[in-house]
Parts: C-alpha cells; sequence; structure tokens
C-alpha cells in the first residue's frame, strides 16, 4: 500500500511574493492495518492567521480533531477491510479512539454498528479520491465512488471499504458545537 502524499505549502517571501515553503512528502503518515492517514495542514483558529512562512502544523501526537476553533486537512488511504476488524471489542474500540485523544468518540458497543463506529463534534467534508467506500449510518449504508462528497454533521457513522481495491478519502474536518436540542439527545 502506497503510504506517501505529496503536499505542497505556500508562503510569501521578504517582499511578499509567493513562494513554496516546503514540497515533500507529509510530515507524519499514521499507518494501522485498518488505515492509513496524512494530515496535511491544521489550523488553530477562524479567522486562520495567515503568515509568511506557515511553521509545521501537523507536529505532536496523531489526534483525530481539530483545536478548538479549527479546522483539519487529512487523507486516509483505506485497504479492504480486513477480517479481524469484526472481532474487536468495544473495550478495544475505545482504546484506539483514545490513542488519537478522543475516546468519548467510540460508539462500538454503545448503538455503534461497526467498530470503527464513532460520532465527533465536527462538520467533515469527505471527498472519494480513489475506489470505493461506504458511509455506515445508524440505519443504512451509502456506497461512494470517485468524485462523491459528504458533508458528515457531528452522526454516529463508521468509513468502512467493502471492495477488494484500496480506497483513498480525502477530510477537511472543522470544529463545530452540537445545538442544544441534539447535545441533550446524545447525554
Amino acid at each position: 500500500m502506497n503510504t506517501q502524499f505529496r503536499r505542497v505549502v505556500t508562503g510569501h517571501d521578504a517582499n511578499g511574493a509567493s513562494i513554496v515553503v516546503s514540497d515533500g512528502p507529509t510530515p507524519f503518515v499514521d499507518t494501522s492495518p485498518v488505515q492509513t492517514s496524512a494530515d496535511f495542514f491544521r489550523t488553530d483558529a477562524a479567522p486562520a492567521r495567515i503568515v509568511s512562512r506557515p511553521t509545521e502544523t501537523t507536529a505532536g501526537p496523531r489526534r483525530q480533531l481539530p483545536a478548538s476553533g479549527g479546522t483539519v486537512l487529512r487523507m486516509n488511504r483505506i485497504p479492504p477491510e480486513p477480517a479481524f476488524l469484526k472481532t474487536i471489542t468495544p473495550e478495544a474500540a475505545r482504546h484506539a479512539f483514545a490513542a488519537l485523544g478522543n475516546e468519548k468518540a467510540s460508539t462500538w458497543g454503545r448503538g455503534g454498528r461497526h467498530p470503527a463506529s464513532h460520532r465527533t463534534e465536527t462538520i467533515d467534508y469527505m471527498i472519494v479520491i480513489e475506489g470505493e467506500v461506504t458511509l455506515l449510518l445508524d440505519h443504512e449504508d451509502v456506497v461512494l465512488r470517485v468524485g462523491d462528497v459528504v458533508v458528515q454533521c457531528g452522526t454516529d457513522h463508521a468509513w468502512t471499504n467493502r471492495s477488494d481495491k484500496d480506497a483513498v478519502i480525502a477530510f477537511v474536518l472543522i470544529d463545530g458545537a452540537y445545538d442544544d436540542d441534539l447535545k441533550a439527545r446524545f447525554g
């Protein structure tokens, strides 16, 4: 499985002209049996601060969520779903999400339909770049192919690859907040 993604970051020279600040593989790639994930860029506020020469925004431990008021641009390569995934316990699923700094997101064993089921307080834009992936919601499955876009609005969901080829999906995660009505429903 190809684990490299190219990232080009632009900025400005001393005269304000546009330049390439960095061009190469993403500096941090997280690889596991169920996916390869690379964060390309993170912001920590809205509006995002624009500087002459952006510093590395993806340094530090891998985490699932954007900073408060921030965003994450991420790309995942998802292989066909391995058989062992169906044997993961709810505790193991929570442990995997805890490693991403978000244990409470895991819903497996608490209503989620799949070991990767989770809910985050974000709006996520997802675009299928290559292959096919299935979005699992509470009561339906949605098969997505190249060029399809999902706007995921804080719902309980999981991504699975039921095909025989890798899928590549791009995400933009935007920090959000549930309105009081939804927050009350989720406890």
